[in-house]
């Protein structure tokens, strides 16, 4: 059996944590992984989230949308250090919670919650979709975010004319300038036959910092001809689409190591043809 699915295949990898593992399983089936973090820097932001926490025990909100597993975790342990961790439980049983992601619903599991509205297929149109059904005219409503803007989350909230704050327990620093410039000349200069997605902040870096090189529209059609864009999921996916790449590769189930696996089934599909 062939497991030697990426064999002559160089693959930009745009992440900048657990490169070491994503670089062995592309190895292991044949390809040349090249690390381009595209994403910079993820950190804590302790300068708001004691009082966002503070307003959630004070029954500010009547809906909390929670988008990411680590943004349950982060607010629960940062409620445990005020030493509100049972309390912050407690008011989150009695509000309505939204959740995007099988990841989010699963470390709600883990504190005794359950929420009454959660995406259909893992992303954020899903949930957006199933938002519908419910009506948040009025309603004051916290926006969990991941250092990173969910412009359709919050269209439709503005659509709604709910209440909402957003709250951002982690923030995206900038991924630096000369690695960026190296990538946009290598992917336009057809280095590469791939490039790996792991998060929706590699996709606004890279297609911003285009844009404000004057080679947006010649990236986009990179992209559409020589060079073969992977997500590491749905909603990596859906940001890949919403700013105009639509030749994109990516697994049914968020996983790295999955999604390296189907672009070399996709490659390998294409020597069958």
């Amino acid at each position: 059996m062939d497991v030697k699915k990426l064999k002559g295949k160089r693959i930009a990898v745009l992440a900048s944590r657990k490169v070491e593992e994503m670089s062995a399983i592309i190895r292991n089936l044949g390809g040349e992984p090249v690390v381009r973090p595209a994403q910079g820097t993820v950190y804590l932001d302790h300068s708001q989230l004691k009082d966002d926490i503070v307003c959630l025990l004070n029954h500010q909100y009547e809906w909390v949308i929670f988008t990411t597993g680590i943004g349950v975790d982060t607010l629960y342990k940062a409620a445990c250090e005020l030493e509100q961790g049972n309390a912050f439980i407690e008011v989150l049983g009695k509000m309505n919670i939204a959740a995007r992601g099988y990841k989010t619903v699963n470390m709600l599991k883990k504190l005794g919650l359950r929420p009454i509205v959660r995406d259909d297929d893992g992303s954020t149109k899903g949930l957006v979709r199933m938002m519908e059904e419910h009506s948040l005219e009025g309603c004051r409503t916290a926006l969990q975010l991941h250092g990173d803007p969910a412009p359709l989350l919050i269209e439709w909230l503005e659509k709604e004319k709910a209440q909402y704050k957003e709250i951002l327990p982690y923030l995206h620093t900038p991924p630096e300038t000369d690695v960026m410039e190296q990538l946009l000349g290598e992917l336009l200069q057809d280095v590469y036959d791939a490039a790996f997605f792991t998060s929706t902040p590699q996709v606004r870096h890279l297609m911003m910092y285009a844009d404000e090189k004057g080679h947006g529209e010649e990236l986009r059609k990179a992209f559409e001809s020589k060079v073969l864009a992977l997500a590491v999921g749905k909603v990596t996916a859906q940001a890949l689409h919403e700013a105009g790449i639509e030749r994109v590769v990516f697994p049914q189930n968020e996983r790295m190591g999955s999604a390296i696996v189907e672009l070399g089934n996709y490659y390998h599909s294409k020597k069958d043809i």
